[in-house]
């Protein structure tokens, strides 16, 4: 008999790239929810989502991602981030599913000088990683059976993130302008499912883990290689964080350790520039 996963933010790029790796996947039925299907932040479609269905596992992708946006719309950002994430911890507790939750590098304030490991002390910057990392301890508090995933620079062949953009602007520009001041690693979307369904079988202790992909650059040179990779002809130029202000602070260091998760699952890792090749290769079939 197929148990049932239910997958929140099904139309984010993560929620997409399960879709694509899951398809031929028979042990599991998949209930994939967005906006349109139910709403989070309501408590009463929640309780109705798993009366209606006795969920095995829950895959919580769903998140307000709008970093610099959220600087301005702080209630919109918590209620989805933070108290939707508490109610779907209780309700997995309280039906005995497992909760899986996406957070974010975005928890740090990068000033540590060397990577990032699960246990070190958050400390947000920003509207987003606060709500984020508020999501994370509702989780720890009120599901027992939980995993959370820490995850930074998510990129794929769907929805907006700063592959695409790269490409639009290498496209159109001779020239651009990108910061080399802040460091970290880039994760490509289908890696980081494909983790999340080797996870699902596992027993889930309320443990957080790291995951992107291994290597470490700037957002330049992320945009360097994205270029290459895409045969365009736009010079990239490193500017300074202080040359192209945001409303909401990014951490400046923000590298990932994955010890835990290598171990964990007795994976390797994909280095950040073998999954770019292939993301792009898949943009452009």
């Amino acid at each position: 008999m197929q148990k049932n996963i239910l997958v929140t933010g099904s139309k984010g790029q993560l929620g997409r790239s399960l879709s694509k790796i899951t398809k031929a996947n028979n042990a599991y039925n998949f209930v994939f929810i967005d906006k349109e299907e139910a709403d989070i932040t309501s408590k009463e479609a929640l309780e109705a989502l798993f009366s209606q269905h006795k969920f095995f596992a829950v895959l919580h992708f769903a998140a307000y991602t709008a970093v610099d946006r959220a600087e301005s719309e702080p209630e919109t950002c918590e209620l989805v981030n933070h108290k939707a994430t508490e109610q779907i911890a209780k309700l997995c507790n309280q039906h005995s599913s497992k909760l899986l939750y996406i957070s974010t590098d975005y928890v740090f304030d990068g000033t540590k000088p060397s990577p990032y490991i699960p246990t070190d002390k958050p400390n947000p910057l920003s509207v987003y990683g606060t709500t984020k990392l508020r999501g994370e301890q509702a989780v720890l508090a009120n599901c027992k059976q939980s995993i959370i995933i820490r995850t930074s620079w998510l990129y794929s062949e769907f929805g907006n993130n700063f592959v695409k953009t790269m490409r639009r602007l290498g496209s159109e520009k001779d020239e651009i302008g990108v910061v080399f001041d802040q460091v970290g690693s880039p994760c490509y979307a289908t890696d980081l499912a494909k983790v999340v369904m080797m996870l699902a079988d596992k027993e889930f202790k309320g443990q957080i883990f790291h995951f992107s992909n291994e290597g470490v650059c700037s957002w330049y040179d992320f945009a360097r290689k994205t270029m290459l990779l895409s045969g365009l002809k736009c010079k990239v130029r490193p500017i300074t964080t202080t040359e192209y202000p945001t409303a909401a602070t990014r951490p400046q260091f923000s590298l990932l350790d994955k010890s835990d998760i290598k171990t964990f699952l007795s994976i390797d890792i994909p280095h950040w520039e073998d999954s770019l090749a292939e993301c792009i290769k898949t943009m452009e079939k």
